[in-house]
């Protein structure tokens, strides 16, 4: 333990020296012509993938809302269709037939109605 002691005291008498560094330079990265050719012409590449990935995704958006348009057009249409049908069987019923021809002075014979059948 004496001989730690020792040398600890040393060495805080004598601090060691910083090892002597040579002043380092910064190294450039050189890059050939084709190099950098190669790095812009993959950078437009990326760019234009960007930009055709974007403009395909606005298409599809705007094709979506034309079917949402269009399936909501529909859905309107056959409601129409359906009240329409439902005003058709109501007015063409016998009873109000009947009522509408007795309203214009018309008269049911029994002897002019004529059974058609298929």
């Amino acid at each position: 333990m004496n001989h730690l002691a020792v040398k600890v005291a040393r060495e805080q008498k004598h601090p060691a020296a910083p090892p002597s560094q040579k002043p380092q330079r910064k190294r450039r990265l050189r890059l050939t012509l084709a190099e950098k050719l190669l790095i812009v012409s993959f950078l437009l590449f990326v760019f234009y993938a960007a930009v055709h990935t974007v403009s395909t995704q606005v298409q599809i958006y705007e094709l979506n809302k034309d079917v949402q348009k269009l399936e909501s057009a529909i859905d309107e249409q056959k409601k129409e269709n359906n009240d329409l049908y439902v005003e058709v069987q109501r007015l063409s019923s016998y009873e109000r037939i009947l009522q509408k021809a007795k309203e214009l002075g018309l008269s049911l014979n029994e002897n002019h109605v004529k059974v058609v059948q298929d």
